[in-house]
């Protein structure tokens, strides 16, 4: 967040502290600085001036020759410029002026008239196209008719000074705001922090005369709504201290209503939205969940599909807003209207995060109404408007206002034990000391008897325990004054566990072989779970939340690897990168009871995608060699109960009966949901049961003396048998000098008759005492064959 200086200096005194000073203060109590802009743009020898006359130049028809009081004398000026008129007051660069980008402005002769400087607009000031309000764009800057002749026009538009650019975690939305700051700051630096003072100049009439109802018909989306009225509106630019002090923020000015509500947004964190009352059906405000199908037409100007889980502002009909997120276009506020309705609420931060997010619509309102904003809030942030809009002459409050929803304020009261403190943060810091931090960052704090008692304020729902409140003594005082200390006793040597060699060897196998490794969140959201079509009575769906997560997003924790897999091929498949091998090795986290009474389990799961150009083979070659790697034996059974994985492509990996993982192609239906048009492959394996089955003892087999003998055998079979099922059988049969057999062809089509289908294996025969004769491998090959045609009804192709 973009923090002015000289904004911030206006509610806590920090005349005494250099930009570095106060930077490095902020960054160290927790509110840190990422940079530090100069309003100094470099201008030099340019004044407020005032155009005395116009005439046009006899040469050119397009130019006009201006005579210009810069106060200390009259200059002639050569113009262009079309919005000028006599007795305007704009900035002049005089002979030898100094603008941005290195432009020397010097005194010249245009058209055979001599020009002895230049008048000059937002953009040649060095001010961002962005920032420039419509009225100033393709034209001279006019200034304010009270700016003294002649005066720097650094001083006049406020180029002195810097902004703080200030990171704000998620869970300080209260640091969203300048008041936010300047209570750090006076914090931080023993000051005194001061609040606007809000009074307003009502109007008789009261509200009920202009707007019947205010009802809120869906609590769980809007906690809290206060409305106003103002009257005799009239629409018009702000005053240049009002335009200026937004776009040092980062906003553009639009008009002077628009531009307060921004005001009090940046000022409190809190914001607003103003509409033409008279545009709603009835004079009712409904806040109501959207209906599934309802579009509406934003400010953009672009039709919005809406949810029900999403949050409107409505009247008798229609949807006029998208309640904390943005505007609608027919109760917009244009240079016609004079009767408007103030809006201030407190909606609900995830229906708001989900709306944003879902429409592709982020705005400041909605970067900050997704952050859980205090309700107690929304009235000062009204009311102070409304005294920012009297203040600057743009319309009449009517008297009264709509309250409704939760108003009440439940006091939270929090203890922290003095030498607890101490003890967690490793140095003993006075008592008072201790109170006198804590009060300052008005959290209302007294002894008694042993114990620190202190009163959350409404703005600090982030403080719910003992810790918290140490950790706000600590950064005020600071961590940086805490001296480090000698460790005290002997420290051991780290060592790898056995479940630490086995995860790096399986890394470096996997990393060696093309595999990319991957790092994804151990929190997710719980919506990942359904993408995956994980069924809600599934153990994979019986997740556990976190109490005070970063958000929606990240508010579960993972019970398997494979949305935050997806993702990432997601991410990837998107990028352009159409084929790719990744694998991840981290924890898992299941319980048998949900909510969860005792530690859940943490269970070391290796994830592997092979997507694009692959197929399940391949998938099944690496999980094999992983496993022979470990002398582990294993089978793949058919699952085709796995709604994630596609059914007949996917299977159970076992040793005995024990699971080991599973392995497939992901189901079309989930690749569709993750926005993923590649074929994607995915095998989940528990690592912790593979270290308790490996075979660490391994003798050694000498280089076979003879030859081997390869054989190829074609098997027509009916398609309710599958491979494993062929192999194992072989295998359970133990055949003599059979070595391996490999399955490496599927066949289905012309030729082979409906309902079965073609399996290729390969046969290798050897003995370790002689070389084999044709007729001896010929009598075993037939005996493979006749055995599955008794076993499966099949025969050779």
């Amino acid at each position: 967040m973009l923090i002015p200086i000289n904004w911030l200096k206006e509610y806590v005194d920090i005349e005494d502290l250099s930009v570095r000073k106060l930077s490095d203060g902020l960054t160290m109590s927790g509110s840190h600085v990422d940079s530090i802009i100069s309003l100094n743009k470099g201008i030099r020898k340019v004044v407020v001036g005032k155009i005395l006359s116009l005439t046009s130049h006899m040469d050119a028809d397009n130019l006009r020759i201006a005579q210009v009081d810069v106060g200390s004398k009259v200059v002639q000026i050569v113009t262009g410029a079309l919005n000028i008129k006599s007795d305007d007051l704009v900035p002049i660069a005089l002979d030898g002026a100094f603008l941005p980008g290195n432009r020397i402005i010097n005194d010249t002769v245009i058209r055979g008239k001599a020009s002895q400087g230049m008048m000059c607009s937002y953009e040649e000031l060095g001010v961002e196209d962005k920032l420039v309000p419509k009225e100033s764009k393709n034209g001279i800057l006019i200034l304010p008719t009270e700016f003294e002749l002649g005066k720097d026009i650094n001083e006049v538009l406020g180029f002195q000074g810097s902004i703080l650019d200030i990171e704000i975690t998620f869970n300080r939305p209260d640091c969203l705001s300048i008041l936010g700051i300047a209570r750090e700051s006076a914090a931080t630096f023993e000051k005194k922090f001061s609040f606007p003072k809000i009074e307003i100049l009502k109007a008789e009439d009261e509200i009920g005369q202009y707007l019947k109802e205010v009802r809120i018909d869906s609590p769980d989306l809007c906690t809290r709504y206060y409305a106003k009225v103002i009257k005799d509106v009239k629409i018009g630019p702000s005053p240049l201290w009002l335009q200026r002090k937004i776009m040092d923020a980062g906003m553009r000015p639009v008009n002077n209503i628009v531009d307060a509500t921004n005001y009090v947004m940046i000022e409190m964190g809190q914001p607003l939205h103003a509409f033409d009352l008279e545009k709603m059906q009835d004079r009712k405000v409904i806040v109501r969940a959207a209906r599934d199908g309802e579009t509406i037409l934003t400010l953009d100007k672009e039709i919005r599909l809406l949810s029900s889980d999403m949050c409107v502002i409505a009247d008798q009909e229609n949807a006029q807003c998208i309640g904390g997120v943005m505007g609608g276009y027919e109760s917009e506020i244009t240079e016609n209207t004079q009767l408007i309705i103030m809006e201030c609420a407190n909606f609900n931060s995830k229906s708001i995060r989900f709306t944003s997010k879902k429409l592709g619509l982020r705005s400041e309102a909605s970067s900050r109404n997704e952050k859980s904003l205090s309700p107690q809030n929304v009235s000062y942030a009204n009311e102070r408007v409304c005294q920012i809009i009297e203040q600057i002459g743009a319309g009449t409050i009517v008297n009264g206002h709509y309250d409704v929803g939760v108003t009440d304020f439940i006091e939270k009261t929090v203890m922290m034990r003095p030498y607890k403190c101490d003890e967690l943060l490793g140095i003993r810091i006075d008592t008072d000391k201790k109170l006198k931090i804590l009060n300052s960052l008005e959290i209302e704090s007294r002894m008694e008897g042993e114990v620190i008692v202190s009163t959350i304020p409404h703005f600090r729902p982030d403080i719910e325990q003992e810790a918290d409140l140490i950790e706000e003594v600590g950064r005020i005082f600071g961590f940086e004054r805490i001296q480090p200390q000698v460790l005290k006793g002997n420290i051991l040597k780290g060592t790898r566990s056995d479940l630490g060699n086995l995860e790096e060897n399986i890394k470096s196998y996997l990393s060696g072989i093309g595999f990319c490794e991957i790092t994804t969140y151990s929190f997710i959201s719980p919506k990942k779970y359904a993408m995956l079509n994980i069924p809600q009575d599934s153990l994979l769906n019986r997740d556990i939340r976190i109490i005070n997560p970063l958000g929606e997003d990240f508010s579960s924790m993972r019970t398997t690897l494979m949305p935050g897999v997806m993702d990432v091929v997601a991410k990837n498949t998107n990028c352009g990168n159409k084929t790719g091998r990744l694998y991840e090795v981290g924890n898992i986290f299941r319980s048998e009871v949900i909510p969860v009474i005792d530690l859940p389990q943490e269970i070391c799961t290796l994830s592997m995608a092979m997507y694009g150009d692959t197929d399940y083979y391949q998938m099944k070659g690496v999980a094999d060699n992983i496993f022979r790697q470990y002398q582990i034996e294993v089978e793949y059974l058919s699952v085709n109960d796995n709604p994630s994985f596609h059914p007949g492509r996917t299977a159970g990996i076992y040793h005995n009966d024990i699971c080991l993982g599973i392995m497939g192609e992901i189901h079309p239906a989930v690749t569709k949901k993750f926005d993923i048009r590649e074929k994607v492959y995915i095998a989940e394996l528990n690592v912790e049961k593979i270290l308790s089955l490996q075979i660490t003892d391994r003798k050694y087999v000498e280089i076979p003396k003879f030859p081997s003998i390869t054989r190829d055998m074609a098997l027509v079979i009916a398609d309710e048998f599958e491979v494993g099922e062929v192999i194992k059988e072989i295998d359970g049969r133990n055949y003599e000098f059979l070595e391996k057999v490999k399955f490496f062809d599927m066949y289905k089509g012309k030729g082979i008759e409906e309902g079965f289908k073609s399996l290729a294996f390969s046969f290798v025969f050897r003995s370790k005492n002689r070389t084999l004769n044709d007729e001896e491998i010929n009598q075993i090959f037939n005996n493979i064959v006749r055995d599955l045609k008794k076993r499966f009804n099949a025969h050779l192709r």
